[in-house]
């Protein structure tokens, strides 16, 4: 399912699931994401280079195949402008991973409001609540996240790329 969305500024974009043709656009977007907010990602920009395309072809598949949710917002041109994913975690349920807005589409367009509203309605569809884990030193996201309702749960648990850092538990009744 796509929808098209309007920017703010008349521009348009499009969120949908990703399907295991966009490998190539899953690899770039992730290669990005890693080199624009390194603490955000549990992997590091070093691995991520090191795998194999039958890698990046897996994680494009992997939605398809485990029930869990992979978005794309794609702008006019066809350029990959976000991106972020949910799964079902056996001890949480729904939770909220790898988000993701360029730098020149944050903040401004809606784009990750649309595409959270998309993961919210499949977190309903599973459960009451959609958690999320993020970095204490990320404080753009924290702040995205609690302007859309999320609230810290009080759980912390050490970022495992980074001694000494911790990461932040918040959650959100959907």
């Amino acid at each position: 399912m796509s929808s098209n969305t309007p920017y703010a500024d008349q521009m348009e974009f499009t969120v949908r699931t990703v399907v295991e043709d966009d490998w190539r656009e899953v690899k770039a977007l992730r290669l990005e994401m890693l080199r624009d907010t390194p603490i955000a990602y549990l992997e590091t920009l070093a691995s991520a280079l090191a795998e194999p395309d039958a890698t990046w072809q897996v994680r494009a598949a992997r939605p398809a195949l485990d029930g869990s949710l992979r978005l794309a917002a794609i702008d006019g041109s066809g350029r990959w402008i976000g991106t972020l994913g949910g799964f079902l975690d056996r001890h949480h349920g729904a939770t909220l991973v790898s988000v993701y807005v360029t730098p020149r589409a944050r903040g401004r367009h809606g784009i990750f409001d649309a595409m959270l509203d998309r993961v919210e309605d499949w977190a309903r569809e599973r459960g009451t609540t959609l958690r999320l884990s993020v970095h204490e030193d990320n404080r753009r996201a924290i702040a995205a996240y609690v302007k859309r309702g999320f609230v810290e749960t009080g759980q912390w648990v050490p970022y495992p790329l980074e001694p000494g850092g911790l990461e932040l538990e918040m959650i959100k009744r959907v």
